[in-house]
């Protein structure tokens, strides 16, 4: 890819940026909605759970193919199709007449959506090359998390107070037609030096391992144990049956040998707890202040401000401290404030007293906001630069992976605790479990923060690159002998 002027990197961040925000922004406006979306279609909380991860489930499955996709026959090209295809699943999605289908279409926007996130963090990946500039830009992808999380919950409470539900899928649509003739304008064509094989057979086994392991989970309180331990046998089969296939393979989906770098493995490790710490909080925050005080939608919104507007803040100072520092001090803090803020709750009922509540939303603010930057520095940084898009969609695979589990795992938790009675008579003390679950996910940021970001942990990740690197010039000089 050609060296670009300043202005235009700049310009490049932004419209990258933009398919993160629509992203975001339709899931954090879309919690807001659910109890209406309760109402209006009957939902049970295990369809609550799908409306959720239905799309998380998807995007996780098909990111690592997206990556290796845009790596292989072109970034922007698979970037413009993942903003059609999102933008029309939206369109779907405000259409949708029942439940069932609008499951279906939120299936059809994460095709979509797998295709926006790790490529276009392939994108800056491979338009910031100085390692100072590119913490700067993460950081100011991470802060666009914080915008979504801060106007998320207010446009979506403002669009289901004033018009309904599915106006949150018509914001989409300009932001997603515009980011696409902003790419086809400015947005350079770039793709790896050699192209990768397609590996069906490890996207398949990927799929399996997803979607029957959420299976499992969500449907566990109503169907019971014996029902979904055939699902859950699936996933372990699947699981290692990727552990043996994928190493055999010269160009596997998933690329093992990344994870013999202790930051990066520790970064995906990270991604998953926070991310399932992210999607298990806002669960439960939706249910509670729209089903148990009984606000609208948007003083639900409101409230969540105290959270939202901490990230914002945070994520661009993280992004800076990554730069100036290291991972280690931005993910320190992110696992203190996160286990710090499910404390309260689990230990201290912080929805039963405003002030609490405050202070809980606003610690978890604080950790989120410092957690993203150093994962996406953390496993890019110390890839070669052809591995971008596949080192980055292992990344969005974490997360992705990590709030569809944490909607699934405290959403079972939440439901078994309730049971037949109402939100309002049993949601605090039927919650408790599922806060002491997003605890273990604080202090796994905290101690993994510590353990994967010291100098032993960057030898091992300057090892694992040399050998990748070996591995690729000696596979390029087969492809060139044959």
């Amino acid at each position: 890819m050609p060296e670009l002027s300043h202005r235009r990197r700049l310009l490049v961040l932004a419209i990258c940026c933009s398919s993160l925000l629509i992203v975001s922004l339709d899931n954090t406006a879309l919690n807001v909605a659910l109890p209406s979306l309760q109402r209006e279609l009957h939902a049970t909380t295990s369809g609550l759970q799908w409306t959720i991860d239905a799309y998380t489930l998807v995007l996780a499955s098909l990111l690592m193919l997206a990556g290796s996709t845009a790596d292989r026959i072109g970034r922007r090209k698979v970037f413009m199709t993942g903003l059609t295809v999102f933008t029309a699943g939206s369109l779907l999605c405000s259409l949708a007449p029942n439940l069932e289908l609008l499951i279906v279409f939120r299936m059809i926007q994460a095709v979509g959506g797998s295709m926006l996130n790790p490529v276009a963090m392939s994108i800056i990946t491979n338009t910031f090359t100085d390692a100072r500039e590119r913490a700067r830009a993460i950081g100011a992808w991470g802060a666009v998390i914080g915008i979504s999380m801060a106007a998320g919950p207010l446009v979506g409470g403002l669009l289901v107070e004033s018009v309904g539900w599915r106006a949150i899928f018509w914001v989409n649509l300009p932001v997603g037609l515009t980011a696409l003739l902003l790419t086809l304008r400015f947005v350079p064509e770039s793709r790896a030096p050699r192209a990768r094989r397609p590996d069906p057979v490890g996207q398949v086994l990927v799929i399996a391992l997803f979607g029957s392991l959420t299976y499992a989970i969500i449907e566990a309180p109503d169907s019971g144990p014996a029902s979904v331990l055939p699902f859950a046998a699936l996933a372990a089969l699947a699981l290692a049956a990727l552990l043996w296939y994928e190493p055999r393979r010269e160009e596997p989906l998933i690329d093992l040998r990344f994870f013999r770098s202790v930051p990066f493995s520790g970064a995906t490790v990270i991604a998953v707890a926070a991310f399932a710490a992210l999607g298990g909080f806002l669960f439960m925050s939706t249910l509670y202040l729209q089903n148990v005080r009984g606000l609208s939608a948007m003083h639900a919104g409101l409230w969540m401000l105290p959270m939202a507007v901490p990230t914002f803040l945070c994520a661009p100072l993280s992004g800076r401290l990554v730069a100036a520092r290291g991972p280690r001090p931005s993910l320190l803090l992110a696992g203190a404030a996160m286990t710090a803020s499910a404390v309260l709750f689990a230990g201290f009922e912080a929805e039963t007293s405003n002030v609490t509540l405050f202070l809980g939303y606003l610690l978890f603010g604080i950790g989120f906001g410092f957690v993203n930057a150093p994962i996406t520095n953390t496993a890019v940084s110390g890839m070669p630069r052809s591995q971008a898009g596949v080192a980055a969609a292992v990344a969005s695979t974490s997360r992705q992976l990590g709030q569809t589990l944490g909607v699934a795992v405290v959403g079972a938790v939440l439901a078994a605790g309730v049971g037949a009675s109402s939100y309002r008579d049993t949601f605090v003390s039927a919650a408790v479990p599922g806060w002491w679950i997003l605890t273990g996910c604080g202090i796994c940021v905290l101690v993994l923060g510590a353990l994967t970001s010291g100098r032993w942990a960057r030898a091992s990740a300057e090892r694992a690159a040399e050998r990748i690197q070996s591995a690729q010039v000696r596979e390029a000089s087969k492809v060139g002998a044959q």
